[in-house]
């Protein structure tokens, strides 16, 4: 049986790296008794994957992790095992049954929710001018900003990758396209923002936390964005 969870990383474990969360995850599945499918072959692994690895230093409501089970009373009780295993900070929301046929949450992956807050001290002298300077950075044609890869430097366009940026009080939210092929994170926004006021934008300056995930049940041109949680969930 595959299950869908989704959980949320507060507070200190925010510093915890992806492959560390990992490794948390098969012991603390372990501790929950949950009757968990193995692989086979001489070094048989618990069949688990996680949707998109989250930054160290960010914080999130919305982590999923794909898991297959022998057997299981029903999501209410998986949810409440898996809470009682946890350590404080990490804390599992939503649990959904999928069809057998499902793919993948990494493989889905194609757009995520951010909020950035600044951290105290950090604030620019004149925050409304800053706030309301992002509706006429996202009024350009085009938002170029020069990236560092593996292979040197090279210009990015991220105009069609910022799907939606708006100010709700003191927040800044985003939703950016996510995935393994145009992964677009937060902080290469708020770079290019400050790149276009000339000026350089502060080391640490932002709070920013993954709200939720995404995949597209559209196309390329249509998008139809929907929380991994519900894609490929069995209504039966």
């Amino acid at each position: 049986m595959k299950l869908r969870i989704k959980f949320s990383k507060q507070g200190p474990v925010k510093f915890v790296g992806h492959l560390d969360v990992m490794r948390y995850f098969q012991k603390a599945v372990r501790r929950a008794g949950i009757d968990i499918k193995y692989s086979e072959g001489f070094s048989p692994h618990q069949i688990m994957s996680f949707a998109a690895p989250l930054g160290v230093g960010l914080t999130s409501n919305g982590e999923y992790m794909d898991i297959e089970v022998n057997s299981m009373e029903d999501c209410k009780t998986m949810m409440s095992q898996l809470n009682e295993a946890m350590a404080d900070g990490i804390q599992i929301t939503e649990c959904h049954i999928l069809d057998e046929r499902a793919k993948n949450a990494m493989s889905l992956v194609a757009s995520a929710d951010y909020t950035l807050t600044f951290r105290e001290g950090k604030q620019p002298e004149d925050l409304d001018s800053f706030f309301n300077g992002l509706s006429e950075f996202m009024e350009q044609d085009h938002i170029l900003i020069t990236k560092k890869t593996k292979k040197g430097e090279r210009e990015v366009d991220l105009k069609d990758f910022i799907y939606e940026l708006s100010v709700q009080g003191e927040t800044i939210f985003m939703k950016l396209s996510a995935g393994s092929a145009d992964n677009l994170k937060p902080e290469l926004v708020m770079e290019a923002y400050y790149q276009w006021l000339g000026q350089t934008c502060p080391e640490f300056a932002f709070q920013i936390q993954r709200e939720e995930v995404y995949g597209n049940t559209g196309d390329l041109e249509h998008r139809i964005l929907v929380p991994l949680g519900l894609i490929g969930e069995c209504l039966e």
